[in-house]
């Protein structure tokens, strides 16, 4: 079974509108380049030639790439339960004397500086599943921090 692939809707649709550059614009420059590098004649010591292959090469890959997680993409919706935490769930923590809040949104989005956290991190991982009242115990690069779950939106 193939893995999902979290994300919002405007994240989706970058992603759309990333692959169609890649395989308009991007394909009709290398392809022109090429054509270019061609021209010079012999292939075998033609750094542009080269270039240009190594060029087309990292844009396939990345056409496969972008194809697949567009394949695997689950569109976050905003939960409407409250009662468990979900990806798409916003929660409120505590730790210690310190309050904290926490979106679990899909890896493509996380950005932990502001709140956003991956379902697929060690963090969003513990997170997952839990209902209000419960404490968890997330491991981080400063050691285990555990955190009291007050609020789930």
């Amino acid at each position: 079974m193939m893995r999902p692939y979290y994300l919002s809707e405007s994240a989706l649709r970058e992603l759309k509108e990333k692959l169609k550059e890649l395989k308009t614009k991007t394909r009709r420059e290398i392809a022109e380049r090429l054509k270019e590098a061609k021209s010079m004649g012999d292939l075998t010591e033609n750094a542009e030639y080269h270039e240009a292959k190594e060029a087309q090469s990292a844009n396939e890959t990345k056409i496969v790439e972008l194809e697949d997680r567009i394949r695997r993409a689950v569109v976050i919706k905003k939960t409407n339960s409250a009662d468990k935490v979900a990806v798409g769930s916003t929660i409120e923590v505590k730790s210690g004397l310190k309050r904290r809040s926490f979106t679990i949104v899909g890896p493509a989005e996380a950005d932990p500086a502001k709140g956003f956290i991956s379902n697929e991190s060690p963090l969003g991982r513990v997170f997952l599943g839990k209902k209000v009242g419960e404490e968890v115990a997330a491991e981080t690069p400063g050691g285990t921090v555990k955190y009291k779950i007050v609020k789930i939106a």
